[in-house]
């Protein structure tokens, strides 16, 4: 079976493009961007990889490298290449370890624009601040993520289901269907390595092995971006005691610790821009821009819920359970659910907002607020077929539209309710496993019920 990305359609899009730009591939460690490359470079007469992690002589022979034009000549040399051909893709992977090499992927778009550039760095982020000039509008992102449902669908070869998936409204009668293959994507993740171990032993048996495997990569790279070992010990700390913070965090006493607030500040942002996590911070707003007020408590979100279930040690209790969403007050499905919101985000670094309000003793939180054109949409998840909407009530009645959507373990179906203020509005319901299917759904209750 071939186990495809949908990145790769971009990838097609970016390579065929008269405007195209040296592309970077940003994200966390083993989101598979090198296999991605390699599996793409197929299209191409000719494929250079240059691993700057792996072989030291190329980090010294870019550090070296008077221009690009020489670079391309030794690069020639060493891999016995007389000449470039009509389509050549060079792949430059962990960039990160020489910040000149990112400095000179503006020279590769100016001198060389008929070669395909492809550069990728799991720790990118910490050797931006090395570069001396970096390449801005020289170069093109993109962000790799695990695995979305779709992807999950198309790995285990569920054809007829990945179609009704994508058809909206969702026909009632793959409902349930639907539900046990998101039941089993939720506990697996969406690893690459994960989903292709258990799409090919049809068995969630040997996904401790693998999972085992991530987590301690990520705690070995502490080394990579710790300047010295107390921060790494923190690194580590923080990293180990924060798949079991839910809700919203502060800094201060994390993990039942000394350290303080400064230092768990600064170590979980380190974990952020090694996009192993993120820091999700609330807003207050009901209307566009959709700016995060720092100065409230955060969550934190996972880069992938089955590693955060791994690392929880709940695996094999969740197998049998029906709803997922009962269970730990309904945190692993929030958070997966997120996680799969964050996925649609590839060409800039976006970071979900919740919504609170905190004023007179009354507090109120929305899960989730989606931006659709101008509009700011409130969207919960709720446990089970229902749950209240004090919260939501809350946001509709200081919004200036009649919108709001709800994610649960029931079908999808449109209501009209009326807020206690007296406020009529459309509420959406839609089955957890439509997430990513969130915009095609907001513009058809939008064309039903225009304002």
């Amino acid at each position: 079976m071939i186990f495809n990305r949908e990145a790769t359609q971009f990838l097609e899009q970016w390579a065929n493009s008269q405007y195209r730009k040296p592309l970077v591939l940003r994200g966390a460690r083993q989101v598979g961007k090198s296999t991605l490359v390699r599996q793409f470079s197929e299209h191409f007469d000719l494929f250079v990889e240059l691993n700057l992690e792996r072989e030291a002589t190329l980090v010294r022979l870019f550090e070296t490298a008077k221009s690009v034009e020489s670079l391309l000549e030794v690069i020639k040399v060493e891999q016995r290449i007389a000449r470039f051909p009509g389509r050549t893709l060079i792949f430059i992977d962990e960039i990160q370890n020489s910040p000149r090499a990112i400095w000179m992927l503006r020279y590769f778009y100016e001198e060389f624009p008929e070669l395909h550039i492809i550069a990728a760095g799991s720790l990118l982020e910490f050797a931006l601040g090395e570069v001396k000039s970096f390449p801005v509008g020289r170069v093109q992102f993109y962000y790799l993520h695990p695995l979305n449902f779709s992807e999950f669908l198309q790995w285990k070869g569920e054809d007829l289901l990945l179609e009704y998936y994508q058809t909206t409204p969702l026909p009632v009668a793959v409902n349930e269907a639907l539900f046990k293959v998101y039941h089993d994507y939720l506990i697996v993740g969406g690893m690459p390595e994960a989903v292709q171990r258990f799409v090919e032993e049809n068995s969630m048996g040997g996904l401790s092995e693998v999972y085992d495997s991530i987590w301690t990569s990520y705690l070995e790279d502490a080394e990579k971006y710790a300047r010295n070992s107390e921060e790494r010990n923190l690194l580590r700390f923080v990293l180990q005691v924060s798949p079991f913070q839910s809700g919203r965090i502060t800094f201060n006493n994390f993990g039942e610790s000394s350290y303080s607030s400064r230092e768990v500040s600064k170590a979980l942002r380190l974990l952020a821009q090694a996009r192993i996590l993120r820091i999700l911070y609330p807003t207050t707003q009901v209307e566009i821009p959709i700016m995060p007020d720092m100065k409230k408590s955060p969550k934190l979100q996972f880069l992938d819920t089955g590693l955060l279930i791994h690392t929880l040690d709940v695996r094999a209790e969740l197998i049998d359970v029906g709803d997922l969403q009962g269970l730990f007050n309904g945190r692993l499905v929030e958070h997966h659910l997120i996680q799969e919101f964050a996925t649609s985000f590839t060409s800039k670094d976006y970071s979900p907002r919740f919504w609170v309000r905190q004023k007179g003793g009354s507090n109120a939180e929305v899960d989730l607020v989606y931006q659709y054109g101008t509009l700011v949409i409130p969207v919960e998840i709720k446990s089970g077929p229902q749950g209240r909407l004090r919260s939501l009530h809350q946001f509709v009645e200081r919004s200036p539209h009649h919108y709001a959507v709800r994610f649960l373990r029931n079908e999808f179906s449109i209501e009209q309710h009326t807020t206690p203020g007296g406020k009529d509005y459309i509420l959406m319901n839609l089955p957890y496993f439509l997430m990513g299917r969130i915009e095609s759904y907001v513009k058809y209750l939008i064309e039903r019920f225009p304002i």
